[in-house]
């Protein structure tokens, strides 16, 4: 058995397989995935799993060089924006419009899709490499 956090299969494989700058995409339960990009589903019912939750497990596998965000996050959604920014505090963040950063998720290697049920509570990690 796997000894570390993530153990959802395909979330794992697909975190092993990133290469530099490749982006995954953490969501909340209503943004749109587009058909052409892969979706792992993780949502269960509503808040489960939360987004920043999720994101926290991620990034016990994944080295992460900068975060995108929806500048909207910023206004309704305060608590999921301190959140990220506890979680990766040494990380350079962008701020792109909520239209921009949908459209960015067509070129993601993959959405997680999560149970979270607040607005904006939409991430990009940009993979990183260890060394």
């Amino acid at each position: 058995m796997k000894k570390t956090t993530l153990l959802h299969s395909d979330l794992s494989y697909l975190i092993a397989t990133l290469g530099h700058l490749d982006t995954l995409v953490i969501a909340d339960a209503g943004l749109p995935i587009p058909n052409e990009t892969k979706r792992i589903d993780l949502a269960l019912t509503q808040g489960v799993p939360g987004a920043a939750q999720t994101l926290k497990v991620v990034l016990d596998e994944m080295k992460v060089e900068k975060v995108i965000l929806a500048e909207e996050v910023k206004d309704p959604n305060p608590k999921f924006l301190e959140d990220v920014q506890e979680l990766l505090p040494d990380v350079p963040f962008e701020f792109i419009s909520h239209s921009e950063f949908k459209s960015r998720t067509a070129h993601a290697r993959a959405v997680v899709r999560t149970g979270e049920f607040s607005p904006y509570a939409n991430i990009i990690l940009v993979s990183g490499v260890v060394f």
